[in-house]
């Protein structure tokens, strides 16, 4: 079953958010970039304000794939008490050094590695990511005026990487500029998260605030009925918290 990843951005929003139904309450600063992170007391804040209710995941910033920065701020915000730490590779040219540092943080934090739409990402090297011990790959977009996901992957390349994560036992997520739209080509692919931000927010701008209704015809979408969603897989999947 694939479940709504929604970013929030403090308190009230991540309120909102558990009201609405999101199944995975993800902390982010849109204002700072793909991966913006919020300060590390507001992450505690809302962790705490969670309480459980929902898995917790958060950004760790726009950073370069260096070992001992990574570190320092997988650290910082997996000390918080998220239930997943999401970091970035925004350049191939990075891979053997983030794979380094996710092998290093592996043991200790759950890591969501974020691969780029926009910037040729190693899609053919999931195993890679697997033997780093980290739990799950989210594609994203890093330019969110460039467009969507599906601006930049096909469906049939999408629906690859999804297979790949899920015979390697990784979570696999799909976001990147998504709109109400896009979810009926996407689900049938079967993702464990579709990830949403500008689509729950009103006009569409992923830095303004929550919007309820936005986000209601989101969450309606997303729980569409396996057998109502055109050309849907029929085997069983496994389902993820």
């Amino acid at each position: 079953m694939t479940r709504l990843l929604a970013s929030v951005t403090n308190l009230d929003e991540a309120e909102v958010g558990l009201g609405l139904g999101a199944d995975i309450i993800d902390l982010k600063d849109p204002s700072r970039g793909a991966l913006g992170r919020l300060p590390v007391g507001i992450i505690r804040s809302i962790v705490r304000q969670v309480a459980g209710r929902r898995p917790v995941s958060s950004t760790v910033g726009d950073l370069p794939a260096d070992p001992d920065l990574l570190g320092r701020a997988v650290e910082a915000v997996g000390d918080t008490g998220v239930d997943y730490v999401k970091v970035g590779l925004f350049s191939t040219g990075n891979l053997e050094d983030f794979l380094l540092a996710m092998s290093r943080l592996a043991p200790r934090h759950a890591l969501i590695a974020v691969l780029f739409a926009d910037c040729a990402p190693p899609l053919e090297r999931l195993e890679r990511f697997a033997g780093a011990g980290i739990k799950g790959i989210m594609l994203d977009t890093a330019d969110k005026t460039g467009g969507s996901l599906l601006t930049h992957l096909s469906l049939a390349r999408l629906e690859r990487f999804v297979n790949r994560a899920r015979s390697l036992s990784l979570l696999s997520g799909l976001a990147g500029s998504l709109g109400l739209g896009d979810i009926p080509l996407l689900l049938p692919l079967g993702p464990d998260y579709l990830g949403f931000r500008g689509a729950l927010c009103r006009g569409a701008e992923r830095t303004l605030r929550l919007d309820p209704n936005r986000f209601g015809a989101v969450r309606r979408a997303v729980r569409i009925p396996s057998h109502q969603i055109p050309g849907a897989h029929t085997e069983s999947r496994g389902t993820t918290a």
